[in-house]
């Protein structure tokens, strides 16, 4: 490749899916401070207290985002078998010395900053396994090269589980999803999805309270959350009761502003409003599908692919939860619910999709790249 075509590698930006994902920030910031003013003012006598937390998080993980936009992802295949280390390591951590919040010890500690590791460990996991299936991609040819690439995955989505069983299936969900688009031999991932199940029976089982939430997803009417939830969605009826105009949200719904956003969407903007976001998922969505099918290398290419089934998945999941049309686990929806850890490393994610948009070559330039 000569210097003119690797400057017009450069030239090309996605501005769509910025678009799109500083939309999508915006709308959640307007619905954190909706969703969280009552219990902010409450808690602690300034109602917007979560929403100006958020903000300095949502304009820092803008300023990553843009950042992590002009460095050369290739380089991350030389970090990748470290950072795979480097999650472990804070996984384990977690175990021992782990901050407690609501009775979970998901987070570490540095002063009055914390951190989750499982978050970090999804965007982990999207580069591990771009890299093995682009390095290693005759490994995937063969059971046993298989079972070789899947060992350090299983760790990590182990250790993942032990305090967060939902992120944990997250993680195997976009581990499964980059192999099945990377392998030829898609039957192998097979006894590694057996294991999954095995495991994910073995950590509901391991603990009662997660037994409990599959009985109260039988019976709703035995779940304040749920059932708050869905008054909230039913009370908004076709074109909701306007923009800052909730009544679960004053105390009625456990994390409103967190997992629980979705359902205060739908009460304040009603259906329509709801559909209309979830179509913003979909069309950005649609446009990293695009990024991936034009990246340069196959290596870009997965990790798009991670990315979109990440935000898929976690979309898909936490409406589910919302609606009770599957047991409720704390999952938070992409740029819209409060969280800390989890915006800022979807923020380094769509930095990274920038990132490998910069190297397309535009259309009608292709002749001058060869």
């Amino acid at each position: 490749m000569n210097k003119k075509s690797r400057f017009l590698r450069g030239t090309y930006f996605d501005y769509t899916t910025l678009f799109l994902t500083l939309f999508l920030t915006g709308f959640g910031l307007v619905m954190l401070y909706s969703a969280s003013s009552f219990e902010a003012r409450r808690d602690y006598g300034d109602d917007a207290y979560y929403f100006r937390k958020q903000l300095i998080i949502a304009v820092g993980g803008i300023i990553i985002m843009l950042g992590i936009s002009f460095y050369r992802y290739q380089r991350l295949k030389m970090f990748s078998i470290l950072l795979m280390l480097l999650a472990a390591v804070m996984l384990i951590l977690v175990l021992f010395i782990g901050v407690d919040n609501n009775g979970s010890h998901r987070w570490l500690g540095v002063g009055p900053i914390t951190f989750q590791p499982s978050e970090a460990a999804k965007l982990i996991l999207i580069i591990y396994m771009a890299h093995v299936c682009t390095t290693r991609s005759g490994f995937l040819h063969t059971f046993v090269g298989t079972i070789r690439v899947a060992w350090p995955v299983i760790v990590i989505v182990g250790l993942v589980a032990v305090s967060n069983l939902s992120t944990a299936i997250i993680c195997a969900l976009i581990v499964v999803g980059i192999w099945f688009v990377a392998t030829p031999k898609p039957l192998y991932i097979v006894p590694v999805l057996v294991v999954g199940v095995l495991g994910v029976l073995f950590f509901v089982n391991n603990q009662s309270y997660r037994g409990d939430r599959i009985t109260a997803w039988k019976d709703p009417e035995s779940s304040y959350q749920t059932m708050q939830a869905l008054y909230s969605i039913g009370s908004g009826g076709l074109f909701g009761r306007g923009l800052g105009q909730s009544i679960q949200k004053k105390g009625f719904i456990p994390e409103s502003y967190s997992d629980m956003i979705f359902s205060v969407i739908c009460e304040e903007l009603g259906i329509v409003g709801a559909a209309g976001i979830l179509l913003i998922f979909v069309f950005l969505i649609w446009r990293l599908r695009l990024i991936a099918e034009g990246a340069p290398d196959r290596f870009g290419s997965l990790i798009v692919c991670g990315v979109i089934i990440h935000l898929a998945v976690q979309v898909i999941v936490n409406v589910s939860v919302v609606t009770n049309v599957i047991p409720n686990t704390g999952v938070t929806l992409p740029f819209i619910s409060y969280g800390g850890t989890s915006i800022l490393l979807l923020f380094a994610e769509m930095g990274l999709v920038l990132a490998i948009s910069r190297q397309i070559v535009p259309r009608g330039r292709e002749e001058v790249a060869v």
